[in-house]
């Protein structure tokens, strides 16, 4: 096997849940093979450098084997590497951070005066 559909590898590799979903991130521009942008029909063969861009985050890989069939998670180092720099993985760990609001397990919910306390704080 030489090539295969883009939209396949990048749900035969596990960066997109369903192919109607790598099909539709080629199709907005989302996905670049070589720096250019691939449409869903587009062929990858190994060597290739893919930029994904999702939600937070915009991974880099090269194919280094193309599959038709999804793989299992295990074998997926098999046909991609990872070259995603580690700052957008910190970048991505910091928008979480940001997003959510920690409290000490077991201390309830806020009280208005905690409520008051934290608007202060997300307001100023």
């Amino acid at each position: 096997m030489d090539a295969v559909r883009i939209d396949k590898w990048l749900w035969a590799v596990r960066l997109y849940k369903t192919r109607s979903q790598a099909g539709d991130a080629c199709s907005g521009g989302k996905v670049k093979i070589n720096g250019q942008n691939a449409k869903p029909s587009r062929e990858v063969k190994a060597g290739e450098i893919i930029e994904v861009q999702q939600p937070g985050i915009k991974k880099m890989v090269e194919v280094l084997q193309p599959a038709k069939n999804r793989v299992a998670a295990k074998l997926v180092p098999e046909l991609m590497r990872d070259l995603t720099p580690p700052e957008e993985y910190e970048r991505l760990e910091f928008m979480h951070e940001m997003k959510t609001e920690q409290r000490d397990r077991g201390t309830g919910r806020p009280t208005k005066k905690d409520r008051r306390e934290i608007s202060k704080i997300k307001n100023d």
